[in-house]
C-alpha cells in the first residue's frame, strides 16, 4: 500500500553558523528541538538517469520517522507529490508502475547514496500546532556508478506542515535572508549530488544537451519537431497521474496523443507519412483506450449537472442511485482495462517508437523551408476542410443527417486548432487568432456532440429503469432538455461561423 502527500518545502545554503534564531518569525510561538536523526538513503535510476532528468526521485531510506520507499514527482517550484511505501528489500509494485513510462524495460540501479545527519526543529504556534519543520542537514553524497565521486555540504530545509499556508514559508524566508542565508541553487539533494559527483565528461555532455534544448527553432522542421517533442513529453509525464487517477489527467494525455497524430497528418510535407502513419495508428489506438474512461467521465458529469438543475418534484424514482450504479459499473471496468493497457507491451513499444522517431525524424525536403511558408500552407489546408464540413452541415435539416457532418466538423476543427497551436511560434498573431476561433467552434460543436451522446445514455438508463419497474419520467424530461440544448447550439452556429470567416479573411487563411 502506498500513501501520497503534497510536499511543500524550500532549501537554503548553510555554513558553520547553523540555523539562525527563528523565534522572531510572525506566528511562531516556540521553536522545539526534536533532536538529531541519522538518515541513509539510496537513490535509484536507470544507467542513463532518466528519472533525474525529469526531476523525479526514487529512494529507499532508513532512519527518521518515515523510513521506506519514497517516490517524488515535481508539481511546481518547491512543490512535489511524494508517494510513500513501506520499507522492503525490493521496489514495491505500486511505485514501479508509476515510473514505467520512463524506465520501461530498463533496469533500475542504485546511483547515489546520501547519508544525512539531520538536526530537526519544529515551529509551532500559540496552540502548539505545527507550522513547519526546519532541519539543518549535514549531507555526504557518494556516486555509486562507475567514475563517480563524492561530495559534502550542509543545507537548511524548511517543510510546510500538512495543510499549512504556503505564505508562512515567505515569513520564514524573510527571517533567514535577514540572517544572511540564501536559497539553494539546487531543487533537491539528489540534483546537487548528481551534479557534484558526476564525472567531468558527463557534466560536459549534460551542458551540451541543455544548450541544444534551449536553441531557437529556425526551419519548418525545427518547429514541427519541437511541437512533437512537447507532446511526447506530455504523454510520458502524464502516465503516472493517469495511474493515480488524478483529475483530468486522462483527458490531457488523450489530447497529447491527438495533437501528435494531428501534427503527423497536417505536416505531411515535412515528415514522411509512410513512416508516421503507422505511428499515428498506434496513437489512435491509445487515444481510444484513454477515451473509454474519459467519455464516461464527461457523460456522468453532464448528467449529474442536469439532475442538479431539476426541482425535486421532477425527479421520479431512484434516478441518482441508478446513475451512480451505471457510471461505476462502466468506469470500474474501464479503469482496470486502462491500467492493463499502460502496463502492456504495445504501449511501451509505442513510447520507444516515439523516442526513436524524434531522435531520428523522417524529414522531407520541405522541412528545410521557411516556417511561415510551409507551416502557413499546412494550416490553411486544415481550415479549408473545416469550412467545407460546416457549410455542408448548415445546408442540411436538423436531425441525424446534420449530426454526422457536425461531428466530423468538430473533429476537423479540433485538428485545425492543434495545427494553429503548433504554428503560433512560427506565424505569430494570425495563428493565435485562428487558434481562438477554432477553440470557440470546437466548444460549440463539442457541446452539440455531447448532447447527442447524452441522449443515447439517457435512452439506455430509461430502458434499465423500465425493466426494473421504475419510472422513466425523469429520463424523458432530461432527454427533452438535451434536444433543446442541441437546437440552441445549431441556432448559434451560423453567427459563430460568420464571425470566424470574417476574422480569417485577409489574415492567415
Amino acid at each position: 500500500m502506498a500513501d501520497t502527500k503534497r510536499e511543500i518545502e524550500r532549501k537554503y545554503e548553510s555554513d558553520e553558523s547553523g540555523l539562525p534564531d527563528l523565534t522572531g518569525v510572525a506566528g511562531v510561538a516556540a521553536v522545539i528541538d526534536k533532536g538529531l536523526a541519522e538518515l541513509d538513503a539510496t537513490y535509484y535510476d536507470t544507467a542513463d538517469t532518466r528519472l533525474a532528468a525529469a526531476s523525479i526521485t526514487l529512494r529507499r531510506r532508513t532512519g527518521g520517522s518515515d523510513a521506506g520507499w519514497h517516490l517524488k514527482f515535481p508539481v511546481g517550484p518547491g512543490v512535489r507529490d511524494e508517494i510513500q511505501a513501506p520499507l522492503s528489500g525490493t521496489l514495491p509494485r505500486a511505485l514501479a508502475g508509476l515510473v514505467r513510462s520512463r524506465v520501461r524495460e530498463t533496469e533500475l540501479i542504485p546511483v547515489v547514496r546520501l547519508c544525512s545527519a539531520r538536526d530537526v526543529r519544529h515551529l509551532v504556534d500559540a496552540d502548539g500546532r505545527l507550522l513547519a519543520e526546519v532541519s539543518v542537514d549535514a549531507v555526504r553524497a557518494e556516486r555509486l556508478t562507475e567514475g563517480g565521486g563524492s561530495a559534502q555540504w550542509t543545507e537548511i530545509e524548511v517543510e510546510l506542515a500538512d495543510g499549512g499556508d504556503p505564505a508562512f514559508l515567505d515569513k520564514v524566508e524573510k527571517r533567514l535572508r535577514k540572517a544572511g542565508v540564501r536559497p539553494s541553487a539546487s531543487a533537491s539533494k539528489l540534483a546537487r549530488a548528481m551534479r557534484e559527483t558526476a564525472p567531468r565528461k558527463k557534466r560536459r555532455e549534460e551542458k551540451r544537451r541543455e544548450e541544444k534544448r534551449a536553441s531557437t527553432p529556425e526551419t519548418a522542421g525545427d518547429h514541427v519537431l519541437a511541437y512533437l517533442r512537447a507532446q511526447r513529453d506530455a504523454i510520458v509525464e502524464l502516465d503516472p497521474a493517469v495511474r493515480r487517477d488524478v483529475y483530468d489527467s486522462v483527458h490531457r494525455m488523450r489530447v497529447a496523443t491527438r495533437r501528435m497524430r494531428g501534427a503527423f497528418r497536417t505536416y505531411g510535407r515535412v515528415l514522411d507519412r509512410t513512416v508516421t502513419d503507422p505511428v499515428g495508428d498506434e496513437l489512435k489506438w491509445l487515444a481510444g483506450e484513454l477515451g473509454v474512461d474519459r467519455d464516461q467521465e464527461v457523460l456522468t458529469e453532464r448528467l449529474t449537472a442536469a439532475l442538479d438543475e431539476l426541482p425535486r418534484t421532477l425527479t421520479s424514482g431512484p434516478v441518482r442511485t441508478r446513475l451512480r450504479t451505471w457510471s461505476h459499473a462502466r468506469r470500474g471496468g474501464s479503469r482496470r482495462r486502462l491500467i492493463a493497457v499502460l502496463d502492456g507491451k504495445r504501449y511501451l513499444a509505442l513510447l520507444d517508437t516515439l523516442d526513436a522517431l524524434i531522435a531520428d525524424p523522417p524529414l522531407l525536403e520541405a522541412a528545410g523551408g521557411k516556417p511561415e511558408k510551409v507551416i502557413g500552407k499546412a494550416v490553411r489546408k486544415d481550415f479549408s476542410k473545416v469550412s467545407a464540413l460546416v457549410e455542408e452541415a448548415l445546408g442540411l435539416p436538423s436531425g441525424h443527417d446534420r449530426d454526422v457532418p457536425l461531428h466530423e466538423a468538430r473533429k476537423k476543427a479540433k485538428r485545425t486548432r492543434y495545427s494553429a497551436e503548433s504554428a503560433v511560434l512560427a506565424l505569430g498573431d494570425p495563428a493565435s487568432a485562428l487558434l481562438k476561433s477554432m477553440k470557440s467552434l470546437q466548444n460549440l460543436l463539442g457541446d452539440h456532440q455531447d448532447s447527442v451522446m447524452t441522449r443515447e445514455a439517457l435512452r439506455e438508463l430509461a430502458r434499465q429503469a423500465h425493466a426494473a419497474g421504475e419510472s422513466a419520467f425523469t429520463y424523458g424530461l432530461l432527454y427533452g432538455r438535451e434536444e433543446q440544448r442541441a437546437a440552441a447550439d445549431e441556432a448559434e452556429l451560423p453567427g459563430l461561423w460568420e464571425a470566424v470567416t470574417e476574422r480569417a479573411a485577409g489574415r492567415l487563411i
